[in-house]
Formats: C-alpha cells, structure tokens, sequence
C-alpha cells in the first residue's frame, strides 16, 4: 500500500468520525425536544425555531467557508470547526433560558457549516471518480451512525441525569478529533482526476470566470438542490418531531422514544447507505445517471412506507418503528449516490463552492423551514382538535393528535423529491460530457 493510500484511509477514517460528531451533536437537540420543550414551556412552533436558527445560521455560514475551502488548508478549516461546534455544544447544556439556548445553537451551527464542503472536497481529491461514491457512503455513515448515537445516548442520558448532562457529554469527542484532522497530509486539488479534468472550466483561468455564473450553468445541479430542498424539508421535521410524536401519541417515555428513533432513523440508515454507495457505483459503471436513477427509485418507495407508518394505532410502536426503518433505509441511499452526481458534473476547483451553494440552498429553503412548518401545523392541527371538542384549554391528547396530523406531509413531499431526482437523471449524463469537454479544451489551451 502506497503512502497516498494510506493518508486516503486515515483521512476517511477521520473525517468518518468528524462526520458522526456533525450530527450527533446537532441532533442531541432533537432527541431530547420534549423535555426541553417542558422545561422552557414551548409550543411546537418556538420547538422548531430552535433547528431553524442553527440551520440558517449554518446555511449563511456555509457560502464563505465553502469559498475559503477552495483556496485555504481544508484540514486547518475542519479542525477550527470541530473545536467551535463542540464548546458551544457544551455551552446549550449551560443555558439557562430559551434566548440562551438558541444563541448557543447559533454557534454549534458556525462550526458546523466547516465540515461538509471541505470534508467532501477532500474525498473528491483522495479517491478518483470510479471509488468517489464508496467512499462518500463510508463517510457519509457517521450520518446514521450520529443519529444512532444522539437517540440512544441523549435517551439514556436524559432520563438519568437531565438532558443538560447530555450535552456536555457530546462535547468531548469533538475535540479528540480536532486534533486527529491535523495530522491529514492535504491532497492537491484535483490529485485523483485526470489532467484534462483537473482544468477549470471553459479554458479559463480560475480567476477570470464568476464560480457561481458557472455552477448555474449545470441543469443536473438545479434539479440537486430543487431534491435537496425537498429531501432536507422531511429530514428536519422528522428528526426533530419523531421522539415528540412516539412520547404523545404513542405514550411511550423518552428512553423507549429514543431507542425507536435510534433504530429506525439512525441504525437503518447504514444499511441505505451502504447499498447506495455499492449500488450507486455499479449503477454508474453502467450508465452515467445510475446513481440519480437510484435515488429517485428509493424515494419512490420510501413515501408509502411513511404513509402506513403514520397509519399505525396507538401503541404499535413495533409496526412504526419497522415501516420507519424501512423508510430510512431507502431515504439514505440519496447521500451516497447525490452527493457523488455533485462531484461528478462540476470541475475539481469548484467543488467545495456547489457543495456550499448545495447545502445553502437545502438548509435555508428546507432544513430550516421543515422543522418550524411541521411545528405551525402541529399548532394548528391541535388547536382544531382542540375546539371540535369543545374545550376551551389545550391538553395533552390534542398536541398528540395535531402533530399525527402534521407529519402526513412527509410522504408527499417524498414524492416530490422523487421527481425531481428523475430530472436530474435526465440531464447529468449531459451535463458529465460538458464538463470534461470543458476540461479537454482547458488542457489544449495550456
């Protein structure tokens, strides 16, 4: 095994573990949602707004570290951005009121807004275009396996010691892997492609073109962030709201609410994962909309498994969780194969801004809005139930009833998701030829 081999291992290894640090740390709020709305006494609405400040702050934040991941040391920015995340991490389980709290989400959201474009940026140079979407999957896992951990632990955690020791618990690792990312040798930008892909586009020289007027040349890329947008709407509602909704409408407690959503929102992912990653690159070695094709399928038959989860009667907690699972299982193989298609149509030095502009897109007009949406309709839906009975003060059973109602929105907009997936199918085997077209004429030109 050669040298670059080995640094392409380490760095995927680390960048796995800063990856599940990135969500678990962000979904320790979700995970422990009832119990924080308790203490603080929030409607569902003001529980939302807690996600959809740190997503907007992490969105906004997101566009200039993408920028700077093109041009600066991508192991020095991750590494500053773990150490940030993780002390304001500890800090949420410090906050005294809700003002408080938000403000410290604000900050995990800052650090946070680091990983993404310079972690897949760095993959895009360790591994070439045939083991790109392995790789991304392999990354990708600490997604499910964050969640995985964020639920059990948070669960565990929680209910013995209060949600505030949970926080404070999640902080440490971050830190161990701080140091861990700067012992990553940084590749060169565009080590694993070929020359003439390794060229910026259309023969000019990297300055001389606006990136973003060429990014939006990309049909494939539009397509992206219209299911992004879409994806991340059902992500955030659901990741936030699933635990509330076993814990109300089930009547199950925090621990058995977030062994459930443990399971079927975070450990059923590695399987999507996996088989989207294996998947995704055979359907690629075939033809070069495989991967988006795949996605689009998953999606397909991910809405009925949400919509007959949602159909389950109280106390079949069982039944739910297994049509959950089987929902997240199809839903993650969009990561591996997606988030693959984004490298493969836009050039080497431009990768870590459309993964900005990407997360941008997906985090401020769905991630941030999924969570807050299905709050409002949570509201409103038990406030209806609330006065078809007559009764004049919200109880328990209404809030249960409200956010069952709400939820009914997820399987819809899989389906939209799914739509939009097959119209990026349509185009990225265009968009694939341009670009190395592109790179051909860059590399005649030198």
């Amino acid at each position: 095994m050669t040298d670059s081999q080995k640094n392409a291992r380490f760095a995927l290894a680390v960048l796995f573990g800063v990856n599940m640090m990135n969500f678990f740390d962000r979904q320790v709020a979700g995970a422990l949602a009832e119990p924080i709305r308790l203490e603080f006494g929030l409607s569902d609405t003001q529980l939302g707004v807690v996600n959809t400040v740190f997503v907007l702050v992490y969105a906004f934040a997101g566009v200039p570290l993408g920028r700077l991941t093109d041009s600066w040391l991508r192991t020095r920015l991750i590494a500053i951005g773990v150490t940030v995340w993780s002390v304001f991490t500890a800090a949420s389980g410090l906050a005294k009121t809700y003002t408080a709290f938000l403000i410290t989400r604000i900050g995990v959201g800052v650090g946070e807004a680091s990983c993404a474009p310079a972690s897949q940026s760095l993959i895009g140079d360790l591994y070439p275009p045939h083991r790109r979407a392995r790789a991304m999957g392999l990354f990708m896992l600490g997604l499910p396996l964050g969640l995985f951990g964020a639920y059990m632990l948070s669960g565990i955690i929680g209910e013995r010691w209060g949600w505030r020791a949970a926080f404070l618990v999640a902080c440490v690792p971050g830190l161990i892997l701080a140091g861990l990312v700067l012992l990553i040798r940084e590749p060169a930008r565009g080590a694993s492609e070929s020359r003439t892909a390794v060229q910026p586009q259309s023969g000019q020289s990297q300055s001389d073109q606006s990136p973003y007027l060429s990014l939006m040349k990309i049909p494939t890329l539009w397509w992206i962030v219209l299911s992004g947008m879409l994806f991340n709407f059902n992500s955030y509602a659901v990741n936030i709201f699933q635990s509330p909704f076993l814990q109300r409408f089930h009547e199950v407690g925090l621990r058995e609410a977030s062994n459930i959503s443990a399971v079927s929102l975070g450990l059923a992912g590695v399987f999507g994962l996996m088989f989207g990653g294996w998947m995704g690159d055979r359907m690629h070695a075939k033809r070069e909309n495989g991967r988006l094709t795949l996605a689009a399928i998953c999606l397909l038959l991910a809405a009925p498994c949400v919509f007959m989860a949602l159909q389950q009667p109280k106390g079949s907690v069982g039944a739910f969780a297994l049509l959950m699972g089987m929902s997240t299982a199809l839903t993650f193989a969009y990561y591996s194969t997606v988030y693959s298609a984004i490298q493969d149509v836009v050039g080497p030095h431009l990768r870590g801004t459309a993964v900005s502009l990407y997360f941008f897109a997906m985090y401020v007009l769905g991630g941030a809005f999924g969570s807050m949406a299905m709050g409002a309709l949570s509201d409103f839906f038990a406030h209806e139930q609330m006065i078809a009975a007559g009764a004049t003060e919200m109880a328990p059973a209404f809030k249960a009833a409200g956010l069952h109602s709400a939820m009914h929105v997820m399987p819809v907009l899989m389906l939209l998701c799914s739509g939009s997936l097959f119209g990026a199918a349509r185009t990225v085997e265009s968009d694939i030829r341009k670009q190395r077209e592109q790179g051909a004429v860059a590399t005649a030109s030198v």
